[in-house]
């Protein structure tokens, strides 16, 4: 499981060094896919997961103008990543540019995947995250009790 926060740079060719607690877990895997995210951010997930994604996109019908739309973002935008000897992927120029990205980011955890972000564009989505008032009527909806 991808967990945590963690600010690195970007290489002058683009890669990123994947932190280590990140990087058993792509290898593992087979290495990962990275691709647009919904939020001008960046999704990094292991090929497994990409895979059980994919096949769901995949059954979208293509009457549906808005799975269409999914798909384009899906699949246009993913590109299979290897975890280099130094523990590096290289993100693609067309990524780093739609995601704002420079030379610092930010390697957020999300469960299963993980984003990349620019830190100021992190910041914004960090400052909602703060909002004690507005997660407890965003989050309301959501079941988050646990089954002890």
């Amino acid at each position: 499981m991808f967990l945590g926060r963690f600010y690195h740079n970007l290489d002058d060719k683009g890669r990123l060094t994947i932190p280590a607690r990140y990087r058993d877990l792509l290898v593992a895997d087979g290495g990962a896919y990275v691709m647009q995210g919904f939020d001008r951010n960046l999704l990094v997930l292991p090929c497994s997961a990409f895979d059980a994604l994919s096949r769901r996109v995949i059954q979208m019908s293509i009457t549906d103008p808005t799975a269409r739309l999914l798909k384009r973002l899906f699949f246009s935008t993913a590109d299979h990543v290897d975890v280099d000897k130094a523990g590096r992927i290289l993100v693609p120029l067309f990524l780093r540019q739609s995601a704002c990205l420079d030379e610092s980011v930010v390697v957020v955890g999300s469960g299963e995947y993980f984003e990349i972000w620019s830190p100021e564009l992190w910041e914004t989505q960090n400052v909602q995250l703060q909002d004690a008032q507005m997660n407890a009527h965003r989050f309301a909806a959501f079941n988050l009790t646990s089954d002890s």
